[in-house]
């Protein structure tokens, strides 16, 4: 089955972004983090880790400042609350990590670093286990439907990191 939106994954990048699944806004666009009040651009610029500010459309270049794009469900579209768990793909995650090697793997949310990491609780941050070789950050979601869980301090924790 074809992915909803393709990896942007490579040799030599500090950190792997991964979220759930593709959101219905940039399933449509065809474009990481396209939705109005996703926060996802706005913190890579305002934490230093991409030089300029970035639209959902330039997805591609994050390649150019080391970062690499993926999620954990790559069939299905749309809020977490309506994927089918059975999608998370956490062995072919595991795969494309090995063989890209990046320094950090960032989880754009706690819903898909819990399936990946198979631990309910979690806290925000540095995490003590590694995946695939990568250290493992686990960081507030940017999307707009989770607001009321915003920090941007465990995104300025990782760019320190890196």
């Amino acid at each position: 089955m074809k992915s909803v939106l393709p990896d942007i994954l490579g040799p030599d990048l500090s950190i792997v972004f991964c979220g759930s699944a593709a959101g219905a806004a940039s399933a449509r666009a065809g474009h990481y983090y396209a939705g109005p009040g996703n926060r996802f651009w706005p913190i890579l610029h305002a934490t230093g880790l991409t030089p300029l500010r970035m639209a959902p459309r330039d997805f591609p270049r994050v390649r150019e400042f080391g970062i690499g794009l993926t999620d954990l469900n790559k069939r299905e579209f749309g809020a977490d609350a309506d994927l089918t768990r059975a999608a998370y793909d956490v062995p072919a995650l595991r795969e494309r990590i090995a063989a890209c090697r990046p320094r950090v793997l960032a989880f754009n949310g706690l819903a898909p670093a819990r399936a990946a990491l198979a631990r309910e609780r979690l806290e925000y941050g540095l995490q003590s286990e590694r995946f695939a070789g990568a250290a493992v950050f686990v960081l507030p979601s940017t999307s707009g439907s989770a607001r009321r869980f915003w920090d941007e301090r465990p995104w300025r924790a990782l760019a320190a990191y890196v």
